[in-house]
């Protein structure tokens, strides 16, 4: 016989936006790692709308969602995009729940970094640089690459591809040949998602809760978690909040353009 049954509760976190944008990792591994260590909440659901994001951020929290799946059960829930390091994150749950309109794939890492060489030469401006090593700046946007820096760029991204697909294989319980196949960068319909694998069924919120609770014996006592809302969020309001968060975002995304991605 469970002890005060009530007191048990689901946790649901919500993880909208760009991974390192919106989904910033300090902030979400401190609410998983609450959640982790709280013995009231029996199952986590991850409530997940995002294209991904940066490499790094993606891994770190694949990984504390991973702890989590260790001790409880973990049900991940795409209502929009579960794409590229937001799929990655997914991976980590025991079942994966998509909406039937909801995007789902993407696997594979990219590195984009704009090149100003002409632009600067027409502005007369010049860039002098003074480095320890013959790499230390790879990655310029103020020059080409070099073909050892393409090379060692390109060697980067492929660990970073093999990882990614050794996530996928291991979950999903696919030989990696098979996850190589779908892992062409391209996105599936939820329908065609669960066709070739890659989540468990279609449904929404309600229903990866319900599954939530089925998992774990729980009572159906779901309680949504998520950042504390700031200062800014409080006076500006909802609307102002979204119009604010997507300009932050978007300069959030040019700036780290350069950077791997998921």
């Amino acid at each position: 016989m469970r002890l005060f049954p009530k007191r048990q509760k689901i946790a649901v976190v919500e993880m909208h936006g760009t991974i390192g944008g919106s989904v910033k990792s300090p902030v979400f591994e401190r609410i998983l790692s609450g959640v982790r260590r709280d013995r009231r909440i029996k199952a986590l659901v991850l409530d997940i709308d995002s294209p991904g994001g940066g490499v790094p951020t993606s891994g770190y929290l694949y990984r504390a969602v991973a702890r989590i799946a260790e001790e409880k059960p973990v049900v991940a829930s795409i209502r929009g995009v579960g794409a590229s390091g937001a799929y990655l994150i997914a991976c980590a749950a025991q079942r994966i729940v998509a909406s039937p309109s909801a995007i789902v794939g993407s696997i594979g890492v990219i590195s984009i970094r704009p090149v100003l060489q002409q632009l600067l030469e027409k502005l007369g401006v010049s860039v002098n640089v003074n480095k320890s090593g013959a790499l230390k700046d790879m990655g310029a946007f103020w020059r080409d690459a070099t073909p050892e820096e393409s090379q060692k760029m390109q060697s980067l991204i492929d660990d970073s591809y093999a990882d990614f697909v050794s996530v996928v294989a291991k979950a999903r319980g696919m030989e990696e040949s098979r996850v190589r196949e779908l892992a062409t960068g391209e996105v599936f319909w939820a329908p065609k998602a669960k066709e070739v694998g890659l989540i468990d069924e279609m449904g929404d919120l309600d229903r990866a809760i319900d599954l939530a609770a089925e998992l774990s014996g729980a009572p159906r006592r779901p309680v949504f978690v998520g950042p504390r809302r700031g200062l800014r969020q409080r006076i500006l309001g909802p609307f102002a909040e979204s119009l604010v968060e997507t300009v932050i975002d978007e300069a959030e995304r040019r700036l780290w353009m350069s950077a791997f991605r998921y």
